[in-house]
């Protein structure tokens, strides 16, 4: 039953990789082909340093990133926690469904809705004209573009990211809690005593995922998002290597581009797993 998936991630994902890393140290071209194509060594990584866009493209993918994990990574557990004091069965399933519904909308429809409801002829601006406010341009402002992203993001994704956590907190021995109440302990030290450290281990190493990704913005959401008034906040390494490596077919310098948002989320991940290591007992490896 593994053989298919095995298969298609051999020929989607494996022999792509290894493609896109001789790309990335050739000067390639499609007459040519990867074996052909003259080797440049480090050229298209020093070319990209050297790029008057290089820090703007930096400091946009980590602030997006850096903000989505600092206000999106706690929503799913906190979401998790609350879900996890319902006790009627047929509310707690619903309020699931409801959740993880955004997970399954394509990001197509989400920039729809951001523009339906936050462009100036939006929703929520007919509301701010109503009660006699002016309005306010969100969509296509350099002001809001994080906001909406961000927000957006935590709304389709918080649903989905509290099955683990649901998970997890089914896991742990009631017992636990029942020697808490014992001892005189509340809801809040209950979650503080016996929630938080039963899911510690994955906390732990979620926040590890999360900081190893830190740059890797979705391109999709980002390129919908676009246009020359937000380029200064929204231009991020992965619309860069579209724009330079499929529109430009500057194939090698998208290539090295790529490796190099490789190399630096490979990076984060091993110091964040260190850091795990020498603070805690839990990490990946």
């Amino acid at each position: 039953m593994l053989l298919p998936a095995l298969v298609g991630f051999i020929i989607f994902q494996y022999i792509p990789s290894i493609g896109g890393f001789f790309v990335a140290f050739t000067n390639y071209n499609l007459v040519d082909g990867f074996f052909k194509s003259p080797f440049v060594g480090f050229k298209w990584f020093i070319q990209f340093v050297k790029d008057p866009f290089f820090f703007r493209l930096i400091r946009n993918t980590l602030l997006i990133g850096i903000y989505g994990f600092l206000w999106g990574y706690p929503a799913p557990i906190i979401l998790a926690l609350l879900m996890n004091e319902i006790k009627n069965k047929f509310f707690k399933r619903l309020t699931q469904t409801i959740t993880y519904l955004p997970h399954f909308i394509s990001t197509v429809i989400v920039v729809g809705m951001l523009y339906n409801f936050f462009g100036y002829t939006g929703l929520v601006n007919q509301v701010l004209k109503c009660l006699g406010m002016k309005s306010v341009a969100f969509v296509g402002n350099a002001k809001w573009f994080r906001t909406l992203y961000i927000g957006s993001g935590i709304w389709q994704g918080v649903g989905w990211g509290t099955i683990l956590y649901l998970a997890t907190l089914s896991g742990i021995d009631p017992q636990l809690y029942e020697a808490a109440i014992i001892d005189g302990a509340g809801r809040f030290k209950q979650a503080l005593h016996v929630t938080l450290p039963g899911m510690a281990p994955v906390i732990v190493v979620t926040i590890i995922l999360s900081v190893s990704g830190l740059l890797n913005v979705g391109f999709e959401k980002v390129y919908l998002m676009y246009s020359p008034a937000i380029y200064d906040v929204a231009d991020v390494i992965a619309t860069y290597v579209y724009r330079r490596g499929i529109e430009g077919m500057d194939f090698s310098f998208g290539g090295a581009v790529g490796l190099f948002n490789s190399f630096v989320s490979l990076v984060l991940l091993l110091m964040a797993n260190y850091i795990s290591r020498q603070v805690s007992e839990n990490s990946l490896w």
